[in-house]
């Protein structure tokens, strides 16, 4: 599988084929991945909920986002990596966005994903003016959840929704490849993606949208919590904990270690 560009993704948007991507924040889970035919990773503000247990993504840090990324990045996979952009790495100027987006870049990164819709064009266009790529997010956006008003479904009332189209439209112009679209109404998705020519990216978005993306805590069954939209593909929670009990079982009944897991000295 040769390594994935963004021109792939603008290409299957083209031949309407579904984009697929799942987050990873480790090398063993992006070592498995790199071994499937998935689109793209996203390294994920997300690690700071579902890896680091913070109460949400406005306390993940640069310095732990390239720690995630490093270790994705040498499992070597062939699909794109794209890296979040953490909170206040972008907000506070133009200048700091592009500093930061060439760190991540320079740490492996494809590309980078950052929150918001027109307020975001100067910093976005910086950043692809330095040369990296760059993956929008609108609808819901973690880190304004203060401001939004919590976790909530977004696009209901009329003014939301044209700002949400209006958005994606600004995002378009000012040049990235791609949008991620979370936690808004699915005929309202549809109307996004039928306005640009990128590929629109859903998160809890309906199915109208060119790909999809999952955090992979989610799909695998390993998160406390699991919102509306994601699926549970396996219980991998319930499969280690019995794991973790057989072991404590066979410890204690002394069946582990067995004569194949130790050596004795010759003599």
């Amino acid at each position: 599988m040769a390594k994935a560009t963004i021109r792939d993704f603008l290409k299957k948007k083209e031949k309407k084929e579904k984009i697929t991507m799942l987050t990873a924040y480790d090398y063993p889970i992006a070592k498995i991945i790199s071994q499937t035919s998935l689109d793209g990773i996203l390294v994920g503000d997300s690690l700071g909920m579902v890896v680091l247990g913070k109460e949400n993504t406005l306390k993940v840090t640069m310095k732990e986002m390239l720690i995630h990324l490093d270790a994705v990045v040498k499992a070597n996979p062939p699909q794109l990596v794209v890296a979040d952009m953490p909170f206040l790495s972008y907000e506070t100027s133009v200048k700091d966005g592009i500093r930061n987006a060439g760190i991540l870049a320079r740490h492996g990164a494809d590309a980078v994903k950052l929150e918001g819709g027109e307020e975001m064009v100067d910093v976005i266009k910086g950043i692809i003016r330095a040369g990296i790529p760059v993956m929008g997010h609108i609808g819901l956006t973690p880190q304004r959840f203060l401001r939004i008003g919590g976790f909530r479904i977004l696009g209901k009332r009329e003014k939301e929704e044209e700002q949400l189209i209006r958005d994606a439209k600004a995002l378009e112009e000012v040049g990235v490849f791609a949008i991620v679209i979370e936690n808004t109404y699915a005929d309202v998705a549809k109307k996004i993606t039928e306005s640009v020519s990128i590929p629109t990216i859903c998160i809890g978005a309906g199915p109208y949208c060119d790909g999809q993306i999952l955090v992979i805590h989610d799909l695998l069954g390993l998160s406390d919590f699991s919102p509306y939209f994601a699926k549970k593909y396996v219980d991998l929670k319930e499969i280690i904990r019995k794991a973790i009990e057989d072991y404590i079982i066979d410890v204690k009944e002394s069946k582990f270690p067995s004569r194949e897991n130790y050596k004795l000295k010759e003599s």
